[in-house]
């Protein structure tokens, strides 16, 4: 058993890598994976146990315990297989200038990841709106990329620099209440207080519309169209229904109509006014009669 241990399988100048060497490492790279897992389920249930409605900070925590853990890990299997740390640190030097020429992408991404698990700016069940117009809840967030699922039950992964260098809308973050504005229009001549009754009535009776002394909705006469008087409803909405925003626009404005036509008032189409002068008119009937 000893000699099978003591095996040579590479040597280069003064450094010999034996099987047992090899073997150790392994079993190194092994344990720390496995620990790591057991300590983040560990801190897990030990968190949600205290304080139960912190899970996003229990999140965060458990990546980095857990990146932590096995970058140690590593370590401790390159010392097996007889790298000095003080090389290491020249092998990392040169490694950086090959990463700064060739994988900068890679460590940019990285890097964001782990600013974004520390800064806590998003964290998991957050609703987000990027920069290209892409909206989804967070499901995960690692190092290199962000798991973001939308509302057609669509996984996406985002690289994690997006978060940094680009805006990031993030509905959630401190509150999970939101207004939305409803646009709509009426015809012109039409009566703006039944108007403005009518679409507070048909708003109220949304079940997820909230109405108390700092969330109340509001009507507002917005401008003079070309074919109607805009107008736009100001609602709050609880937090169930904060994630579904194109549900939550086709609701309110089914109601709204529902609630014009009752009211009878006239919900515009875009129209045009042809005006005729006679001495055209005129012209014209002369040239019929030739």
């Amino acid at each position: 058993m000893t000699q099978w241990l003591n095996i040579t399988l590479l040597k280069v100048g003064e450094y010999t890598l034996t099987s047992g060497a090899l073997c150790a490492s392994l079993v190194i790279i092994v344990a720390t994976f496995v620990i790591a897992k057991l300590v983040s389920r560990a801190i897990t249930r030990l968190a949600l146990y205290r304080h139960p409605t912190v899970s996003h900070q229990i999140y965060t925590i458990n990546k980095i315990v857990y990146y932590f853990l096995i970058v140690l890990g590593f370590v401790g299997a390159l010392s097996v297989l007889g790298f000095q740390l003080d090389k290491l640190v020249i092998v990392g030097g040169a490694l950086g200038i090959g990463i700064g020429l060739g994988l900068q992408s890679i460590v940019n991404n990285f890097v964001s990841g782990i600013i974004i698990l520390l800064e806590k700016s998003i964290k998991v069940g957050d609703f987000l709106e990027l920069d290209s117009g892409l909206m989804g809840e967070v499901k995960a967030i690692r190092l290199r990329s962000t798991l973001i699922r939308t509302n057609d039950n669509i996984d996406i992964l985002v690289p994690s620099s997006e978060f940094i260098s680009g805006r990031v809308i993030n509905w959630t973050l401190e509150e999970n209440v939101r207004r939305f504005r409803i646009p709509f229009g009426v015809a012109y001549g039409s009566d703006k207080q039944k108007v403005k009754d009518a679409v507070l009535a048909a708003a109220k009776k949304i079940s997820y519309t909230l109405d108390d002394d700092k969330h109340k909705p509001l009507v507002w006469m917005t401008g003079f169209g070309d074919s109607s008087l805009n107008f736009t409803l100001g609602v709050w909405v609880a937090p169930d229904a904060v994630k579904r925003p194109s549900q939550v626009t086709s609701d309110y404005l089914w109601s709204i109509d529902d609630a014009l036509r009752e009211a009878g008032v006239e919900i515009p189409f875009p129209q045009r006014d042809l005006h005729l002068r006679s001495s055209s008119i005129e012209l014209g009937t002369r040239r019929s009669e030739d």
